[in-house]
């Protein structure tokens, strides 16, 4: 069918090509911003009291940067931060870039085991930490990896399990006696001149890795993926530009640094325009993040759907002023069209976009416009950004599909990976020969080149030979009245091969029985769409950047089922 096509009826398209992309350093990029807006506000920390301008925050990104020298932290070397958003993460996030250190982002949710592995697998050399997080001692669970750190002295570690960590620098006050108090650090750095400071920085290439973040589990066990400083720059610029961010916009950020909607869409979007980056908490917090709007006077808020959803929840909601909003970010995970409606009329996001990536490509591949209609930004996640070339693939075959097919959606470009750490097997099953990132995820390009998302290729459910997409039942289910968010999954069936099941999460004060649920799809949608099973819940089992976890949903699903069938056969016996 294909060679009947004609090349534009094909699903591939190429963004614009301004604006131009840079070959900067996330060094050099902060020493311009610096200059340019020396006295606008770059870093509020709200919940430390904390105020930088980009002057004073440059100071401070150059002070930790020769401390980090003067400790010894070489080009290429490792550096982990386990910590919730503060302003050490921040500092710690320019300051490796700028002496050419691989940062590497550490889930603030990790327990003893996660962490194990992520520093064994990156070959951590440093690592900087808090005290913990929430019921998460983090000095606990590193010395219940590694006891001999607990008897180590700072500047001389050693641990046979993990064998490349020899640094441990520890934020806060009462450090362990292994472990370089942050303060201790910061006053090393007069060990390091400027002029060495400025040699590290012009050793430098804007294609070095500069960062490793771990995918986040949504489907299995992490990978590193590798990003460059060319990689984060030029999608902090591209996503920045397509916002219409300036130095006079003030971004609120609940979203959390170590993944990459924080440190790239967040952080990098704010360097590359000059905006003030705001931070309402250390970890989301629905009642702050709206504080935090109405207080600072944001004009730009992010967030993935959860969050937004958990603020429209909060019983204060309706008691704050958000007028000063203009635009923002919804991302992370698939974003209900009505979620969408709301967050722009009741929010005042009237240029509210919609970013659609992977940890894999910088993130951003593509983005909805602050001019487009209302109705696209709510029923696609846009068209290609800037410099990013993206096709629909079938699957099985690779073959480009014509317009309004479902397929895989591949990306190239300069926000591709340089590859998974340490491991070239998964690198090369992403990303072909001719550069191509496959994503995982099925998508449909219209002919003006705008994309929707219909899931994931694993969570897509076949039942008696029908192809089901979990997106378009979660998008139904999202119009009922007395449902606050939905998640669908597929579950193994004897008959069938597989069924529906809906995680319903009601509103607060609705109630509805699964027959309600059912009810309400008849007529509506197909048959075979509706579910077979609903369960309802509070929560949903969620990676710590706020991505649903369905493989989670499936093994907690399946193990209900396999006791209830136990339960059963024991009634009966």
């Amino acid at each position: 069918m294909e060679s009947d096509l004609e090349p534009s009826d094909l699903s591939y398209t190429r963004g614009e090509s301004e604006p131009p992309l840079l070959h900067l350093c996330i060094g050099n990029m902060l020493d311009g911003t610096a200059a340019a807006y020396p006295s606008q506000p770059a870093l509020v920390i709200r919940h430390t009291h904390e105020r930088l301008t980009w002057a004073e925050l440059h100071l401070e990104v150059e002070r930790l940067a020769r401390a980090l020298m003067a400790i010894g932290i070489e080009k290429g070397d490792r550096v982990g931060i386990w910590a919730t958003n503060r302003t050490e993460w921040v500092l710690t996030q320019f300051a490796t870039a700028k002496i050419g250190a691989i940062l590497v982002n550490l889930n603030i949710r990790y327990r003893a085991h996660e962490l194990e592995y992520a520093l064994r697998q990156s070959e951590c050399q440093t690592l900087i930490l808090i005290r913990g997080f929430h019921d998460c001692d983090y000095v606990e669970s590193l010395f219940s990896i590694a006891p001999q750190l607990a008897e180590g002295r700072s500047g001389s570690l050693k641990a046979r399990q993990l064998p490349h960590l020899s640094k441990v620098i520890f934020i806060g006050d009462d450090a362990p006696p292994s472990m370089l108090p942050w303060r201790d650090l910061l006053a090393m750095a007069g060990q390091t001149s400027m002029e060495r400071l400025r040699q590290r920085e012009a050793s430098l290439s804007c294609h070095d890795a500069i960062n490793i973040q771990y995918t986040s589990g949504t489907t299995g066990f992490p990978k590193g993926a590798t990003l460059s400083h060319y990689n984060v720059v030029n999608n902090g610029l591209l996503i920045s530009s397509t916002m219409k961010l300036t130095e006079r916009d003030s971004v609120c950020i609940p979203v959390p640094f170590y993944h990459c909607f924080g440190m790239v869409l967040a952080n990098m979007s704010c360097l590359a325009s000059g905006a003030a980056m705001v931070l309402p908490s250390e970890a989301f917090d629905a009642l702050e993040a709206l504080r935090t709007v109405q207080e600072e006077r944001c004009t730009a808020i992010y967030g993935v759907p959860t969050m937004f959803i958990a603020e429209f929840h909060h019983s204060q909601f309706q008691e704050f002023d958000l007028t000063s909003l203009r635009t923002g970010i919804m991302a992370g995970s698939s974003c209900p069209i009505e979620l969408m409606r709301r967050v722009v009329d009741e929010m005042h996001c009237s240029q509210l976009t919609t970013v659609y990536g992977l940890t894999e490509s910088s993130p951003g591949m593509t983005q909805t416009r602050t001019g487009d209609s209302l109705q696209v930004r709510v029923t696609s996640v846009g068209r290609a950004l800037p410099h990013t070339e993206i096709k629909i693939v079938n699957p099985k075959t690779g073959a480009i599909v014509p317009h309004g097919m479902i397929g895989e959606i591949c990306t190239r470009g300069y926000l591709v990976m340089k590859g998974y750490y340490n491991d070239s097997k998964s690198t090369a099953e992403a990303i072909e020969p001719d550069g191509w990132l496959h994503s995982g995820d099925l998508g449909v390009m219209s002919d003006d080149g705008y994309i929707r998302i219909t899931g994931r290729i694993k969570e897509m459910i076949i039942r008696g030979g029908e192809n089901i997409y979990p997106r378009e039942i979660e998008e139904f289910l999202h119009t009922c009245p007395a449902i606050a968010d939905v998640q669908v999954i597929g579950i193994p069936d004897a008959i069938y091969g597989e069924e529906v099941m809906a995680w319903v999460k009601l509103k607060r004060g609705a109630t509805l029985a699964e027959r309600d649920v059912k009810n309400f799809c008849k007529g509506q949608i197909a048959n075979f769409k509706i579910p077979r099973y609903v369960r309802f819940v509070d929560s949903f089992p969620m990676t710590g950047s706020g991505k649903i976890q369905k493989f989670r949903m499936r093994e907690i699903s399946l193990a209900e089922f396999s006791a209830n069938r136990a339960a059963a056969a024991l009634a009966t016996a």
